[in-house]
């Protein structure tokens, strides 16, 4: 498995955002970039953006039947992060190099939007190289997925979760549950002593997900 990477902002900077994408993503994707410059008050940051081969199959912690479509998941997770982690540095890693010679990240979030916001999530449980994680209206949903978090430890000491104040007024009985979902994740990150945030954003989930994600990331940028 390999990712065609995208790289914004500037790679010599020690802050780095990590985003899984899609094509749809990659057509907005200056425009997430600028927002972040906007919301977190210019500071640098380097975002690589990292392609999915199957959206549904490599972000998705494990196999699960279709909610929409014939397109079930396929439970590629582990095997995405596996392929990630080999790509970016450890944080103060200086046998990890930026691109431009220096020293690893002081850093690195994790985030992304709808099924790409889950892995974000799930990845945090499954290694320590992130130190947050943005979770712009993620797909929590997924069956089986609240229950995990009760059962594991998050690495992250920052977690950012959004959602759309309709996205749970869906006739699709699995998404409608999305709201109380979110809700009893973030009670979960909470009780744990996390620094953790579960922000409202009007509209329905096709709302401005480029602004959505930025906002995410930018809270964890301006974080102490």
């Amino acid at each position: 498995m390999g990712f065609k990477e995208f790289l914004f902002g500037d790679k010599t900077a020690d802050t780095l955002l990590v985003q899984m994408v899609d094509d749809h993503d990659l057509e907005f994707i200056g425009r997430e970039v600028s927002f972040i410059r906007e919301l977190s008050d210019g500071k640098d940051f380097c975002l690589k953006a990292f392609r999915v081969n199957s959206w549904n199959r490599d972000l998705s912690p494990w196999p699960a039947p279709a909610v929409f479509g014939s397109e079930g998941f396929g439970g590629g997770a582990a095997e995405t992060l596996d392929c990630l982690l080999k790509a970016i540095p450890d944080r103060n890693d200086t046998a990890g190099m930026k691109e431009d010679g220096s020293k690893g990240y002081q850093r690195i979030f994790i985030g992304g939007y709808s099924l790409a916001g889950l892995f974000a999530l799930w990845a945090g449980y499954n290694t320590d190289r992130f130190s947050g994680i943005a979770a712009a209206s993620p797909s929590v949903w997924f069956p089986g997925f609240t229950d995990y978090m009760g059962r594991n430890t998050l690495y992250a000491e920052s977690v950012y979760l959004s959602l759309g104040d309709r996205e749970e007024k869906t006739k699709n009985p699995v998404m409608a549950r999305v709201g109380d979902a979110v809700r009893a994740g973030y009670a979960q990150i909470k009780s744990e002593g996390k620094d953790c945030i579960l922000e409202w954003n009007q509209g329905n989930h096709f709302k401005e997900p480029d602004l959505r994600t930025a906002k995410a990331f930018a809270w964890l940028m301006n974080r102490k």
